[in-house]
């Protein structure tokens, strides 16, 4: 299982559930490498991708205690137990764990790898993600150059579990 965000400095995700900063090169990596494999988020994460529907070319499995929810063609999801239950149905996919912050810490012991996009600057932020740089568990693999948007300096980054 994989984890794929976008953190600030202090590896902040979000404030008051909005993103922190949108970048074009990380939407694009972020495409890249969900497309055709399964997405799981809670549902103020999926709502709040453009459009208004679920994305596209992915099997999208969203997490809600709305026992009456729906979303386009979207798998729902009621808990951890179901969520394990569900994926079990992709063990031949690669499955990318994407927000919000509480997703992120419930599937965060089943994640192998992590794909970071961290923007150099310190946003406002209510929510955050495990710092992996100051983890025993986590080594870098990949570090990209200095990528910058308007007056924003960030970096690709590819961590593994050891």
């Amino acid at each position: 299982m994989n984890l794929i965000a976008c953190v600030d400095s202090n590896w902040a995700i979000s404030n008051k559930g909005e993103i922190l900063v949108s970048i074009p090169a990380d939407k694009k990596l972020f495409k890249e490498l969900t497309d055709g494999n399964v997405v799981v988020g809670d549902r103020r994460t999926m709502e709040s991708i453009p459009g208004g529907t679920t994305l596209g070319g992915r099997t999208n499995i969203i997490l809600t205690s709305d026992q009456n929810y729906s979303y386009g063609n979207a798998k729902i999801v009621h808990d951890m137990d179901e969520a394990m239950e569900e994926l079990k149905n992709y063990a031949d996919e690669d499955i990318f764990v994407v927000g919000g912050e509480k997703v992120y810490k419930e599937f965060f012991p089943y994640c192998e790898r992590a794909y970071i996009t961290k923007v150099d600057y310190e946003y406002q932020a209510d929510a955050y993600l495990e710092n992996l740089e100051e983890s025993d568990e986590w080594i870098m693999t990949h570090d990209s150059d200095e990528w910058t948007y308007y007056d924003l300096e960030y970096y690709f980054y590819q961590y593994k579990r050891r």
